[in-house]
């Protein structure tokens, strides 16, 4: 039972006014929605109905009490401005460790070996089945089951699906997922984590370099963080990657190790890694969201139906990323025929209802690229004053010194006047 009316603005709007059913006319987008579906609903926080404004603030009513009215900062910028125009600069913890990222980039490095041992069919052919293998148990397992909960599994499921994340070398499981909640709570504001405002670099693999974002919030994942074997694998999780990369040697040797996985393991990084950085730049929209989300179908097919990120935004507790036949998803066709043999259960997909809302070719304002635009300008514009101010200094400055310099000069030529002659005398 999935009630939804977030993020709905009606076409007739053409200013972005929205009259609340708790207060007057704002320059915002309400968000409603029920207690359940708003824990894991990628732009609410639970029990809050929240409404965005461009003013770096949001007006939020509790939802069981809709007389109580508080304004809360979206974010850490200073107050009265934007989200999306607050200056980034990077603080000492989020500077690359570049000792502890030694193993990490030695493992692009690694491959190469393969220049000395030669390369078989076989290893191509294993290289493409750990990629895809892994990929999926990262977009099925860590992201759509422990970030999300888009559908249930058993408690023994629930570990080889965890374990099998383990092996794509991307942390453990809640941390990844922990993390992962953590960028839809914020996403596209200055508490995002890999935020692709802070460039590229940043979003791509930046910000898992630096020191910052080491440590995993259980509180944010309490609901996995209760299991204790879930706690052991994300605290050992390198036993399960470095167990396959000693099988892989003993089945197939060097060539085999060095392809079937490193090869495999930095090509998976760097593919899951474009969803943080490219998919909230490159793409297509569908959907309202309050961020910059787009759909890829090129990113779909890289990360195995992820590259569908617009529609995970505006529907983030889902088994699907692709929400019509013909958005490649082969992740969910997995989860699915996970369901016909009972490993998988209570699938949840988007109601038709919600998929026939907020879409953006119907009129609806899209509030996330406005925040997005707002957030340029407003730059902008800071940049042009500060220019202006700049060069205003400057002509003051050229100005004083021009009449300091006359001064000067009008005092030494006073000195070098003659005196006036005397009057002659008879």
């Amino acid at each position: 039972d999935q009630r939804h009316s977030a993020i709905h603005v009606p076409t007739s709007v053409h200013k972005a006014l929205v009259t609340s059913s708790y207060g007057p006319p704002d320059h915002a987008l309400v968000a409603r929605t029920s207690r359940e579906e708003a824990a894991w609903h990628p732009t609410l926080h639970l029990g809050w109905k929240v409404a965005y404004a461009t003013t770096g603030t949001a007006a939020a009513v509790d939802a069981g009490n809709p007389s109580r009215r508080r304004r809360i900062p979206t974010s850490n910028a200073p107050h009265g401005r934007s989200p999306m125009t607050a200056s980034l600069v990077r603080a000492a913890d989020e500077r690359v460790n570049w000792v502890k990222s030694i193993p990490y980039l030695s493992v692009h490095l690694i491959p190469l070996g393969l220049l000395f041992t030669g390369v078989r069919l076989v290893d191509w052919v294993v290289c493409a089945a750990l990629y895809y293998g892994r990929m999926f148990f990262i977009t099925a397992g860590y992201h759509r089951y422990f970030s999300h909960r888009g559908y249930k599994l058993s408690r023994p499921v629930q570990f080889l699906m965890a374990v099998g994340g383990t092996t794509a070398v991307q942390k453990g499981p809640l941390w990844w997922a922990a993390h992962h909640r953590h960028h839809h709570r914020f996403s596209d504001t200055d508490r995002d984590i890999h935020s692709p405002k802070r460039g590229f670099w940043w979003s791509h693999v930046g910000w898992i370099l630096c020191d910052k974002y080491t440590a995993t919030d259980l509180d944010a994942i309490k609901d996995f963080s209760r299991y204790p074997e879930l706690r052991w694998l994300n605290r050992y999780w390198i036993v399960p990657p470095v167990a396959l990369g000693a099988l892989l040697l003993l089945l197939g040797g060097p060539s085999m190790l060095l392809c079937g996985f490193f090869l495999s393991t930095v090509l998976l990084w760097h593919g899951t890694y474009t969803i943080n950085s490219i998919s909230h730049v490159w793409g297509r929209r569908r959907f309202v969201t309050l961020d910059t989300s787009r759909n890829s179908f090129l990113l779909a097919v890289v990360t195995m139906g992820e590259g569908w990120h617009n529609n995970h935004h505006y529907w983030a507790p889902t088994a699907n990323n692709g929400f019509y036949w013909w958005e490649w998803d082969p992740t969910y066709y997995v989860i699915r025929l996970m369901g016909l043999v009972r490993l998988a259960t209570d699938i949840r997909t988007p109601p038709a209802e919600v998929l026939a809302r907020n879409r953006i070719k119907d009129g609806n304002f899209d509030i996330g690229m406005f925040h997005a635009y707002w957030g340029k300008a407003t730059a902008a514009l800071a940049a042009a004053r500060a220019h202006a101010g700049d060069l205003a200094g400057a002509r003051k400055r050229a100005v004083e010194e021009l009449a300091d310099s006359a001064r000067t000069t009008a005092e030494r030529l006073s000195h070098m006047v003659p005196p006036a002659p005397k009057p002659a005398t008879d």
